[in-house]
């Protein structure tokens, strides 16, 4: 009779340990989502895994999720994470895949591969990533591309096997290395931006997070009709 609790108090310690650390995030007032909505979402929880490493950097940094910014042509783009700082804005896109994964700058598509030989083509996160960025720079003040930081973060579940970037100040990566990496590049990059100047964009930015449901549909009904 222990052994069958054993599979469920496993369970249970996973679940109190996400909840503790959920608890102790700002993530619930910077997405609005709840901790069942957050851990039961494979989206929401890779993002919100992403949000939890990028909390613990030193330095003066400004986390945002989930942003909604309008496009030209009426519709919106949906950034996952950006991270505002004095070494400029990390703009997050995150893809929480298992499987391999292959794929090269240049190419519209890239794929996911299973043992079982099944295959899932999707659309390229550094273009769409540099789609994000471009929206950013027409609602902002800041149009020097050596500000942004493009950072395609895959979970620590998948294998990166053959993956081509030929960009510079763009990184494709693994969740379980994202801190290493961003203070790394922080730590060598120019400080582009006065504390006053990450928290007056911040401040600018806040208005397209948090957003109602219809800018939600509108979002999602555009990307279906795009087939993406």
């Amino acid at each position: 009779m222990v052994v069958l609790f054993i599979p469920f108090l496993i369970i249970g310690g996973i679940f109190l340990l996400k909840y503790l650390t959920f608890n102790n995030s700002t993530y619930k007032v910077a997405s609005g989502n709840g901790f069942l909505k957050t851990v039961l979402d494979k989206g929401n929880h890779g993002e919100f895994l992403s949000f939890v490493s990028l909390e613990k950097l030193q330095g003066h940094t400004k986390l945002m999720t989930n942003l909604y910014i309008p496009k030209k042509d009426g519709s919106t783009t949906e950034i996952d994470l950006i991270m505002i700082s004095q070494a400029g804005i990390f703009v997050v896109e995150s893809k929480n895949y298992s499987g391999w994964i292959f794929g090269d700058e240049k190419s519209k598509n890239w794929t996911q591969t299973f043992k079982n030989g099944q295959k899932h083509r999707f659309f390229n996160p550094i273009w769409q990533n540099k789609g994000h960025i471009s929206a950013l720079k027409s609602v902002t003040d800041f149009e020097d591309d050596n500000l942004y930081k493009s950072y395609i973060v895959f979970s620590e579940r998948c294998t990166l096997k053959n993956i081509t970037v030929t960009s510079p100040n763009v990184i494709v990566l693994k969740r379980n290395t994202l801190t290493k990496l961003i203070t790394r590049d922080m730590e060598s990059s120019y400080k582009f931006l006065t504390i006053a100047e990450v928290n007056q964009l911040y401040r600018d930015l806040q208005k397209y997070v948090l957003v109602d449901d219809a800018v939600k549909n509108a979002h999602i009904k555009y990307l279906k009709a795009r087939n993406l």
